[in-house]
């Protein structure tokens, strides 16, 4: 591939260069004059390296090349925490648009993760419901998938079985639901529930998947679980308990043991330690916000597979570095 029109000063190598040129144009969705101030290139200059991607071929329905930065850190990665396969797309400014990516990786990765009878539990979130736009369209009749916690009470896309819902049409398999909300009022309510023929089949189910695909919470108002009622009047205590996060609407402290709160005993949802015994458990999170509880997902080996972006894969392996170097 010619690339001699690149600079040679730009900070990468001229492929890498091209690839996220066109990345952040065609995925991220930014205007040439965005690219150019990101890169710190001239517009000229991003538009005549968008027409040689063109030219060559580089650019069809995706991008066919590798970016050596984003490879290194996966793999950094997946050294580091013990991981199965790590994928790092670059960080976009827009934190719904990072999501974006982050979710439409992750369905290009969750295809390699199925076959017909494949039993798939899923979670919730943006990042999830952007996964769905990147599963090929196909018949899995002998597959079922499961949602692995309980849901708002109110309508939207990203609730888990909206989540579920798309992902079961997109591949044509049968979809088995938790229907119960993500949180009881009470301890007593919630064994009632747990107690219902149906529910303890779902439960059941879902404890035995094959691939679980599942987003994490962080605490600032960007998540949606701390904008609810429930969540957001137990903000306070939350966060003097040690809660960086969630999995599953279940608060992990920074060391990924699931906090001591009240919240715990009332969750609609597969526990963690149930969900750490799932053989194929894929993480799509990301966002500066996200790392903390992405951190504490890992450390508590809750995640076999991890799609995220360039900012927090650096800010992951950074902190570990520099607490192996306290130690």
């Amino acid at each position: 591939m010619s690339a001699g029109f690149i600079p040679a000063d730009a900070g990468y190598e001229a492929e890498e260069l091209l690839t996220r040129v066109v990345w952040y144009y065609y995925v991220g969705g930014l205007t040439q004059q965005q690219v150019a101030e990101k890169l710190g290139l001239t517009r000229l200059r991003v538009n005549r390296i968008i027409g040689q991607a063109r030219t060559e071929g580089a650019v069809r329905f995706d991008i066919q090349l590798p970016m050596a930065g984003c490879v290194a850190l996966a793999e950094g990665l997946r050294v580091r925490f013990g991981l199965t396969e790590a994928v790092v797309v670059p960080s976009l400014d827009d934190v719904q648009e990072t999501q974006r990516v982050i979710g439409e990786a992750a369905g290009t990765l969750l295809n390699t993760l199925l076959d017909d009878g494949v039993k798939l539990g899923v979670g919730w979130g943006r990042t999830l419901w952007a996964s769905v736009r990147n599963l090929s369209s196909r018949r899995l009749a002998r597959s079922h998938v499961v949602t692995l916690m309980g849901s708002l009470t109110r309508g939207s896309g990203i609730n888990t079985v909206g989540v579920a819902t798309a992902v079961a049409n997109r591949i044509g398999a049968e979809c088995h639901y938790l229907a119960a909300p993500i949180y009881c009022p009470t301890t007593e309510i919630r064994s009632a529930l747990m107690a219902h023929p149906g529910l303890e089949e779902v439960l059941d189910l879902a404890s035995k998947v094959d691939v679980a695909v599942i987003s994490a919470g962080d605490m600032s108002p960007l998540s949606i679980l701390v904008s609810t009622n429930i969540v957001s009047q137990e903000l306070e205590s939350l966060k003097k308990a040690g809660a960086v996060g969630d999995i599953l609407a279940t608060f992990l402290g920074s060391d990924g043991i699931p906090i001591d709160h009240p919240l715990r005993s009332r969750v609609m949802g597969l526990a963690p330690e149930t969900f750490q015994k799932i053989p194929v458990r894929l993480l799509a999170s990301g966002g500066a916000h996200k790392e903390p509880v992405l951190r504490a997902a890992l450390r508590g080996n809750y995640v076999t597979h991890l799609v995220t972006d360039e900012l927090v894969a650096r800010m992951l392996l950074e902190a570990e570095s520099a607490e192996e170097m306290e130690i």
